[in-house]
């Protein structure tokens, strides 16, 4: 059955050989085809499409490409490192436009399937279950790059098709434990709370984070956005933090600001920044508005809020309500988290991409730090109930969060009183082999490396050699003891909706 199936193959590619002729010498179709194979080399192609959509393409497009850059990862794994060990078919031989014969005279590499196109396959696959407006840019390309193999020579048609096939089914599987936008259900409301109503936002003061990610703050810049806030509101108290300015100063005077004129704090930026201002508002008893400005904007989505403008109708009509905070408590601070607590792998990497995001931006920069610290990663070791525990990481969410396993992604309540902590031993025999197995194949909630529970407080006895903590998303040295709990609803935040 295979010798049939190389027989049609060959024949095949025989065939594109002859029909190919009259675009060799003096066509301009041959070197732009040649181009395009080698520009797809290393995913640099689709590396460059993702920065593109994570820029311009809003929510959906920075999913698309999150998605897209996960699917290519685990695609080029699959292909070039499994597959092809497997198989170990050579490259064509028979060629005979000039271009492919100087291919030839490389060293023979294994031919199946097109790594290239299960990378392309499980890029564009990945970009079409978040944006299928995108998508339709994306596809063609990714059918031109699988032309371009063939047409230079590297690959048998049957290579393109199997590669095709296994990177359009990886992608597919990243819905296992990614769930699509679409598929997300809504929050559930948490309880109402009063809330001053502020009519034309009078007594609020708001603070615009110009330092944020890529969200409402993108599209228009922090003046712009500002703007659209004072028209919004036009008896508000709005500044912006410019990239030479102390955030947390200009939260603490804001928050001073309208503490003294009975309103509430707002700020418009990404998770961090909510962060400090919800501290603010807990301590001096305001109620919290929140902007969403970021790159992801979790906690607003959670929320509800879609834009500035769900806000800002949300704060005149006095519509709020109440949701918990998590509290991370070590040896010489008290941190809240709205969203997310975690150590061990994780604090790395986000230290790793603040260390490069000046330089590159934050998505280059994220790239480069999920590479570095993987290939050096080691488990960490804490002491839990008595017990030193290796530990690769330890997530505990502010809140019950899906779907299981250690993606999570959306929560479906702010009030319910508990930590979701989810644990990855370090400490079993092939802890990292078996971690890479259960996760790529969607069962890393039935692996034995993987323990999850809620529960409402977590003691830490020694962070042992875990020096540092992330807190929705920062990183921040940590030392000694750390307890974990929960402050019932103690924020009130406006939202939009609340009846």
């Amino acid at each position: 059955m295979r010798r049939r199936l190389d027989v049609i193959d060959q024949a095949l590619f025989q065939r594109i050989a002859v029909a190919r002729r009259p675009f060799g010498a003096g066509s301009r179709v041959g070197p732009w085809l040649r181009g395009l194979s080698r520009a797809a080399d290393h995913g640099v192609l689709w590396f460059g499409a993702a920065a593109v959509l994570g820029a311009v393409g809003g929510r959906a497009g920075r999913r698309a490409a999150l998605r897209g850059v996960g699917s290519l990862a685990l695609a080029s794994s699959a292909a070039n490192i499994a597959a092809k060990q497997l198989t170990r078919r050579p490259r064509p031989r028979l060629d005979p436009v000039p271009a492919a014969r100087r291919l030839l005279r490389q060293p023979i590499t294994t031919s199946f399937p097109s790594g290239h196109l299960a990378t392309a396959a499980a890029f564009a696959t990945a970009v079409a279950i978040e944006s299928p407006a995108a998508a339709a840019v994306v596809a063609p390309v990714a059918l031109a790059v699988g032309f371009s193999r063939v047409y230079t020579g590297a690959h048998y048609p049957g290579d393109v098709l199997a590669g095709f096939a296994l990177g359009s089914a990886l992608a597919t599987l990243t819905l296992r434990w990614w769930p699509r936008s679409s598929d997300v259900p809504p929050p559930a409301a948490p309880p109402r709370r009063p809330a001053p109503a502020l009519a034309e936002g009078a007594g609020l003061s708001v603070v615009v984070n110009s330092g944020s990610g890529s969200g409402a703050l993108a599209a228009d810049g922090p003046e712009d956005t500002a703007a659209a806030l004072r028209e919004l509101l036009p008896r508000a108290d709005v500044r912006i933090c410019g990239p030479g300015d102390d955030l947390p100063a200009l939260l603490t005077e804001a928050a001073d600001r309208a503490a003294a004129a009975g309103g509430a704090l707002g700020v418009c930026g990404g998770d961090g920044s909510v962060n400090l201002a919800a501290g603010l508002a807990v301590e001096r008893g305001l109620p919290l508005a929140v902007f969403p400005g970021g790159t992801l904007n979790h906690f607003a989505m959670d929320l509800g809020i879609d834009g500035i403008e769900a806000t800002a109708a949300a704060v005149t009509a006095g519509r709020a309500c109440g949701v918990d905070l998590g509290l991370a408590a070590d040896d010489t601070e008290r941190r809240y988290f709205l969203n997310t607590f975690s150590l061990g792998v994780y604090p790395e990497l986000v230290r790793v991409r603040e260390e490069f995001e000046a330089r590159l931006g934050k998505w280059p920069a994220l790239a480069v730090a999920t590479a570095r610290v993987l290939a050096t990663a080691e488990p960490v070791t804490v002491r839990a109930a008595g017990r030193d525990r290796r530990l690769w990481l330890l997530f505990a969410g502010n809140g019950a969060y899906d779907p299981p396993g250690f993606a999570p992604t959306h929560r479906t309540g702010l009030a319910d009183g508990l930590l979701d902590v989810r644990v990855v031993d370090g400490g079993q025999p092939f802890a990292r082999t078996r971690l890479a197995a259960a996760f790529l194949s969607g069962t890393l909630a039935g692996s034995r490396v993987y323990h999850a529970a809620r529960i409402r407080a977590l003691d830490l006895e020694d962070l042992g050699d875990a020096d540092r903590i992330a807190v929705d998303g920062e990183s921040v040295p940590a030392t000694g003891a750390l307890r974990l709990a929960k402050s019932h609803r103690a924020l009130t935040v406006y939202r939009p909706g609340t009846d």
